[in-house]
C-alpha cells in the first residue's frame, strides 16, 4: 500500500512524498485519512524539528508524518483487534498517548502514523490505550476537530475553585458566575464560546475580548446575543485595542466584582496580566495559550493570591474523556466545530500551510488529504467562482451561504463527491 504524506526531515524541512507502507502486523490497523486540521502545535514542531520534545533526533534519516487532528475510515484490521474494529468504521484519534511514560505522539513521532497523509498504520499502543475512538457522526471534519475541541473542554474541566475554610477544590467553572475569554476570537476561542453556550455548566456573564474588529465581527455573526440569552448567558464582545485601561473597563462590566473564570488565549504578557487584574475572589486564571518561549512569564498579584484566593490553572491538550465528550456533543449537534474553520485545502497545501500558519489570517485550516487544492478561504469561494467561472466553486459558494458562512456536512459531501482534482 502506497501513501502520500507530508514528512518532517528537520527544522522547517517539510516534504510531500509518496512511499510504500509496510504490510500491517497482527496488532496494527490500516486506515484511510480523510481530514486533518492544521494545529499551531504542528507549526512549533516544524520550526523546532529534532529539538522539539516529541520529535525523534534521527528524523533526517527516519522522517515522521505530520498532523495529529485527523479522522478517516478503517481499511484493514490486524487479527488482534478484529473483535473490536472492522473495515468501513469511521474513527477519530486521541493523539495524547502518554504510553508507558513515552512522549511519542502521532504527528510528531511516528514514521507511518500521522494525519497529513492518504493512508497510515495505527500502532498497537493506540488501541491499548483506548485512543482509537469510534465515530458515529457523518462529517469527517467534526471528528478531526474533536481534538482541538477536547483541548477547549479539558481546560474548562481543569479550572477549579475553593471552599472557604476547607481544603477542598471544586473542579470546573463557577456556574452562574462571570467569565472572560481574553484574545478569544481566534479558532480556539470560538470553539470555547460554542462549548460554553451549550455545555451543562454555564456562566451568567461571558465577556470575549480581541483587538481585531474583523474577528470580532465574525464571532458576533456566528454567536448572537439572542442565542446566548436563550441559554441563560449575557454575551458581550469587547475590542480592547483602543481602550486605555482594559482591565479597569472589564471589571466595570461586572460592577467591580471581577471574573470567577478567566481564560487567556494568547501568550502575551499584557493579556495575562490583565487576566490577573480582573479576577474575582477565588478567581481562576486558565493560561490556555502555549508559548514558544520557554522563559515566557508575566506578573501576578500575590497579595490577591494570599488574601483573595486567586489562582492559576493551565492545560496542554484534552484527555480521552474530553474527546468523547466532544464527539458526543458534535454527533447530537449540541456544538458545531465548523465555527473554527476558515480555510480548506488539499494535501498539496499542507506543508506550506503548516510552515506559514502564524501568517495566515483566520481560524482553522482544514486539509482534505485525497484532493489537490490550494489553501482557500471559505469566504473567497464566491470570488473564486466569479473569477474562474468554475461551476464547482459556484455551487460551493451557495452551500456556504446557506450555512451562515460556515463549513458544513453539505459542503464536505459536495467537495468529496464533486471535486475532480485528486492528489
Amino acid at each position: 500500500m502506497k501513501t502520500k504524506a507530508v514528512r518532517l526531515y528537520g527544522a522547517k524541512d517539510l516534504r510531500l512524498e509518496e512511499f510504500e507502507l509496510p504490510k500491517i502486523k497482527q496488532d496494527e490497523i490500516l486506515v484511510k485519512i480523510i481530514t486533518d486540521s492544521v494545529c499551531m502545535s504542528s507549526y512549533k514542531a516544524t520550526i523546532l524539528g529534532e529539538n522539539h520534545k516529541r520529535v525523534p533526533k534521527d528524523i533526517g534519516e527516519n522522517p515522521i508524518i505530520m498532523g495529529h487532528e485527523f479522522s478517516g475510515i478503517i481499511v484493514e484490521v490486524g487479527k488482534v483487534w478484529q473483535h473490536q474494529f472492522k473495515p468501513g468504521d469511521k474513527f477519530a484519534i486521541q493523539p495524547a498517548l502518554n504510553y508507558k511514560g513515552s512522549m511519542a505522539s502521532p504527528g510528531y513521532s511516528y514514521k507511518n502514523f500521522g494525519g497529513a497523509c492518504t493512508y497510515a498504520i495505527i500502532p498497537p499502543e493506540v488501541m491499548e490505550l483506548g485512543c482509537l475512538l469510534p465515530y458515529k457522526g457523518e462529517a469527517f471534519y467534526e471528528a478531526s476537530l474533536a481534538e482541538p475541541m477536547s483541548c477547549v473542554i479539558g481546560a474548562f474541566h481543569a479550572n477549579y475553585h475553593t471552599v472557604t475554610g476547607k481544603y477542598e477544590h471544586v473542579m470546573g467553572i463557577v456556574e452562574g458566575g462571570n467569565m472572560a475569554l481574553l484574545a478569544g476570537c481566534g479558532p480556539m476561542g470560538l470553539g470555547a464560546i460554542d462549548y460554553i453556550l451549550h455545555c451543562d455548566k454555564r456562566p451568567r456573564l461571558l465577556v470575549v475580548t480581541d483587538i481585531n474588529e474583523e474577528r470580532i465581527a465574525r464571532a458576533q455573526t456566528v454567536f448572537s446575543k439572542e442565542e446566548a440569552k436563550k441559554n441563560g448567558i449575557e454575551l458581550i464582545f469587547v475590542n480592547t485595542k483602543n481602550i486605555e485601561n482594559p482591565s479597569e473597563y472589564l471589571r466595570e462590566l461586572t460592577e467591580n466584582e471581577g471574573y470567577h473564570d478567566v481564560f487567556v488565549y494568547a501568550p502575551i504578557q499584557e493579556v495575562v496580566e490583565d487576566g490577573d487584574k480582573i479576577l474575582a475572589r477565588d478567581g481562576c486564571l486558565n493560561f490556555f495559550a502555549g508559548p514558544t518561549d520557554s522563559n515566557f512569564s508575566a506578573q501576578m498579584n500575590f497579595y490577591n493570591v494570599h488574601y483573595a484566593a486567586t489562582h492559576v490553572a493551565g492545560t496542554s491538550g484534552g484527555n480521552t474523556d474530553d474527546m468523547k465528550e466532544s464527539l458526543e456533543m458534535s454527533a447530537r449537534q449540541a456544538i458545531n466545530p465548523a465555527v473554527m474553520i476558515t480555510h480548506i485545502g488539499g494535501l498539496n497545501a499542507a506543508a506550506d500551510t503548516t510552515l506559514n500558519l502564524p501568517n495566515i489570517p483566520g481560524g482553522k485550516k482544514l486539509i482534505y488529504t485525497h484532493i489537490d487544492m490550494e489553501l482557500t478561504a471559505i469566504e473567497e469561494f464566491a470570488n473564486k467562482a466569479k473569477i474562474d467561472g468554475d461551476p464547482f466553486f459556484t455551487e460551493m459558494a451557495k452551500i456556504i451561504k446557506r450555512h451562515n458562512g460556515l463549513w458544513s456536512l453539505e459542503a464536505e459531501k459536495y467537495l468529496l463527491e464533486n471535486y475532480k482534482k485528486t492528489i
